[in-house]
């Protein structure tokens, strides 16, 4: 048994933080599930506890994306459809806008754009070598298809985001999602590319929007092993979903070697999340953010571009899991036995009439893990799910399925 809080994170790690206030004008109403006080309270968290003002951290605006960059990813007969559902209120319901998950606002093609914006202008910065990483908190919106919003995205920002650095020189990039739900979006504008390695962590498309992400999804013609798919089975919690993340993401990133490493955050795989059914805790998630972070510099120079994603537990988990994820790309993390600052505590209150949590922990750290090396049971759902995951994929890499075992 090994903990999985070790070896230590690297320290002090430059860090750009793309951030607008008007970000939060990606908005679907109060009712909705995707509630942008999330990230607002996220940055508050963050400025409470002194994370943007680090010497190594930078908090910088951004241009909005422009169809140009829109179209790397989306038709342009769907961009012209957001523009006009976001100035007339109208549906565009063969475009999936107007929908319960997608309702149209005024101003959608404007705020989607801008947090597009925030995702490019990250990789634009860790491409140049203006920064080690970048990180936008209101980014991820994994689910968004080519010519259709779903699962309140509208438009794929982490996919345009790969898209624009296949564009400017990068040979080979890495995207790992560890949002409870299968980033089906991104997967589907790269399962032909070999350049792009997708790998989504994710509860089973049996149980779970938006029923894709089975182990059998490997990738296209000519890019088979590209997409990566580890499907969980309801209730994993901690030690095993990390014991899955070991037995799959390092070596294959390993093997890979991207040039640069974009991950989605979507904390939606908490116990407390009402959307869907993993048990994972902030810790864990925590852990999981610290693994990413050294396995940046592993494998991608450090090159890593860091967004959020999905998350429902708008108080209790988003702002506490997203902020561990700032102070770790920052090389800062915080024990999770810290308190929360008193005034955040009273913002928080203010903003959603909650009682915030006191503590920046679940009370599950450090998190225990047995690896995959440590051997493998065949009537256990987790490791099941893990071979049917390394069978489909490891071969096409090189690499052999039942090693470590």
């Amino acid at each position: 048994m090994s903990s999985a809080d070790s070896p230590q994170s690297p320290r002090d790690c430059g860090l750009k933080v793309f951030w607008d206030d008007q970000l939060i004008s990606y908005d679907f109403g109060p009712s909705h599930p995707l509630n942008p006080v999330r990230v607002e309270l996220t940055m508050a968290l963050a400025r409470e506890y002194g994370l943007l003002d680090a010497p190594n951290v930078r908090v910088e605006g951004f241009a909005t994306a422009d169809d140009d960059l829109l179209g790397l990813v989306h038709e342009d007969a769907y961009i012209a459809a957001v523009r006009h559902a976001g100035e007339t209120g109208l549906p565009e319901l063969k475009h999936g806008l107007g929908t319960p998950d997608n309702p149209v606002f005024l101003g959608m093609h404007e705020a989607s754009a801008l947090v597009t914006g925030a995702s490019v202008a990250g990789a634009r910065a860790v491409w140049a070598g203006e920064t080690e990483h970048a990180a936008n908190v209101s980014g991820g919106l994994h689910h968004a298809l080519r010519g259709a919003a779903s699962g309140f995205c509208v438009y794929n920002d982490v996919a345009i985001a790969i898209a624009w650095l296949l564009d400017n020189g990068a040979e080979r990039v890495a995207y790992v999602d560890v949002d409870v739900h299968h980033g089906d979006g991104v997967q589907a504008a790269f399962y032909d590319d070999p350049r792009v390695l997708t790998i989504s962590l994710h509860e089973s498309p049996r149980t779970l929007f938006p029923g894709t992400g089975f182990p059998t999804e490997i990738g296209g013609r000519g890019a088979h092993g590209s997409a990566v798919n580890v499907a969980l089975p309801p209730g994993t919690s901690d030690g095993p979903w990390l014991r899955a993340f070991d037995a799959v993401v390092p070596p294959l990133l390993r093997e890979f070697r991207p040039q640069v490493l974009v991950t989605q955050h979507g904390c939606d795989s908490h116990a407390l999340d009402p959307l869907a059914h993993l048990s994972l805790s902030v810790d864990g998630q925590r852990t999981a953010y610290a693994a990413l972070h050294r396995l940046a510099h592993e494998v991608s120079g450090g090159r890593w571009l860091a967004t959020g994603g999905g998350g429902y537990e708008l108080v209790q988990v988003v702002p506490r899991a997203w902020t561990h994820l700032l102070a770790e790309a920052a090389g800062r993390p915080i024990d999770p036995a810290t308190a929360t600052p008193e005034a955040w505590r009273d913002f928080v209150r203010e903003r959603t009439d909650e009682i915030a949590p006191r503590r920046m922990t679940d009370g599950a750290s450090p998190v225990e893990v047995h690896t995959w090396a440590e051997g493998y049971d065949p009537a256990n759902p987790i490791d099941q799910a893990v071979l049917a995951t390394r069978r489909a994929v490891f071969p096409e890499h090189g690499l052999d399925p039942m090693m470590d075992i």
